[in-house]
């Protein structure tokens, strides 16, 4: 039938249409100079927040070993680590010294405190030294990246780029000048923004991630507009498609 000669020609411009050049996108640093090193490193303690896992060791100058092992929690079994819940109050719950509140307190702060109930008003323990890790430091990537997901690190320090780098780096779609960071702090929730291609992006708070933080990367508007582009395709195609299964079907019942 001679609709089915003009079906190329209706499936052209828009094989066309998504044929565009793709822009070029910004690459990382882009902006940075040569400034021989004398950047200044400025790394922010992090807060405790809910959900955390917190290590607390607990060491004095006593000469027995068990004054200090009953303040400490035993090594979790088949496994050398263990540790404290913050719970949905923002409390940890020690074993010998009850509630504890830790959302919001630095890691010293936290352990000041600890040291304070091990000696006021009664000393517990004579001159107590307090050691306090985070177990659960991750983070989590999503968007244009290699390999989305969550990213657990046994540190306790990790850099945006570190990250990106974790997840195998942005893909050619994402755009690496517009980085989204949600964060908790203190119970509320905020964003920020990061460039990965600024020669500012040291100076960012968002640089040094904290525990839990939210990375997305988003898509570049080429990347938007080819999808869209994809979509279209797939409609007209299937709409194509049903044309012309309804144009065989004629022709075959026309014979």
């Amino acid at each position: 039938m001679k609709i089915l000669r003009f079906i190329p020609l209706l499936i052209l411009p828009v094989y066309l249409l998504s044929c565009k050049p793709q822009q070029a996108l910004p690459n990382y640093l882009e902006q940075v100079n040569d400034t021989t090193g004398k950047g200044i490193v400025k790394i922010a303690d992090l807060k405790i927040q809910k959900g955390d896992i917190l290590s607390v060791q607990i060491n004095s100058l006593s000469t027995k070993p068990e004054a200090d092992a009953i303040f400490n929690l035993p090594a979790a079994e088949g496994s050398t680590v263990s540790g404290y819940l913050v719970d949905m109050q923002g409390n940890i719950e020690h074993h010998r010294l009850g509630a504890i509140h830790a959302e919001g307190l630095t890691k010293q702060e936290l352990a000041a405190e600890i040291k304070k109930r091990l000696t006021v008003p009664v000393e517990l323990l004579a001159n107590p030294t307090v050691i306090i890790r985070f177990t659960n430091f991750r983070v989590n990537i999503l968007g244009e990246v290699a390999r989305a997901g969550q990213i657990t690190v046994p540190g306790e320090r990790l850099t945006i780029l570190e990250a990106i780098t974790l997840a195998g780096g942005v893909t050619e779609y994402g755009k690496k000048n517009d980085i989204k960071i949600i964060r908790e702090v203190n119970g509320q929730r905020e964003t920020g923004y990061i460039d990965l291609t600024s020669k500012d992006i040291f100076d960012s708070p968002y640089y040094n991630l904290a525990q839990n933080d939210m990375i997305l990367v988003s898509p570049s508007k080429q990347r938007v507009k080819e999808m869209d582009q994809q979509k279209a395709f797939q409609k007209v195609s299937f709409a194509l498609g049903i044309v012309m299964a309804v144009a065989t079907l004629t022709n075959l019942l026309i014979r």
